[in-house]
This record gives C-alpha cells, sequence and structure tokens, in this order.
C-alpha cells in the first residue's frame, strides 16, 4: 500500500487482499496506515505458503526505500491504484 506515487509505503501480509485493502482504503486498517494515507493498492504478490508470505514480508521491509520503489515499479511505473483494476466492485461486497 502506498500514499501517493514513490511515496510512504506499507508491506504487509494477509490471507484475503480484498478484505485488508478494504480496510486501508476506508481507515480501519492499522492507525499508521490511516494517518498516512496508505490507501493505494500498487503492488501484491501471491504465495501458496504463509511462512514464505511472512519469510518475503520480513525481508521487504527491510529493504532501502529505493529497492521497494524498483519492486513496485517493475509491475506498476505509474504507481496506479490496482484496486480500480482487480476489485472493481469488491468494495461494495465488503
Amino acid at each position: 500500500m502506498a500514499n501517493r506515487y514513490r511515496g510512504g509505503t506499507d508491506v504487509g501480509v494477509t490471507a484475503d487482499l480484498i478484505r485488508r485493502a478494504h480496510q486501508h482504503r476506508t481507515g480501519t486498517g492499522s492507525s499508521h496506515a490511516a494517518d498516512f494515507g496508505k490507501t493505494r493498492l500498487v503492488h501484491a504478490e501471491r504465495h501458496d505458503e504463509i511462512a514464505a508470505a511472512i519469510a518475503r514480508e520480513k525481508l521487504v521491509k527491510k529493504w532501502k526505500r529505493e529497492w521497494k520503489f524498483a519492486l513496485i515499479e517493475a509491475a506498476n511505473p505509474q504507481w496506479r491504484d490496482l484496486w480500480d483494476e482487480w476489485f472493481s466492485g469488491a468494495e461494495a461486497e465488503s
């Protein structure tokens, strides 16, 4: 999640990306994300095992900002909010 192009990012793990992204978008997620407006879904990775997802989260959280930006920009150079592309209509269901 991010608050703007090349702005603050929030890295996390969830078993339900739609629910978690919706929480960020509505300010009911983490207080840190709400306080800093990290409402844009700009990158996501799928892992089949929770242990692999947690290990990846811990690794990426330690990265320098520029490394995180490069990861995001490899697939999403404009930092588009992927919510609209991936989950159109899901907000009404949540």
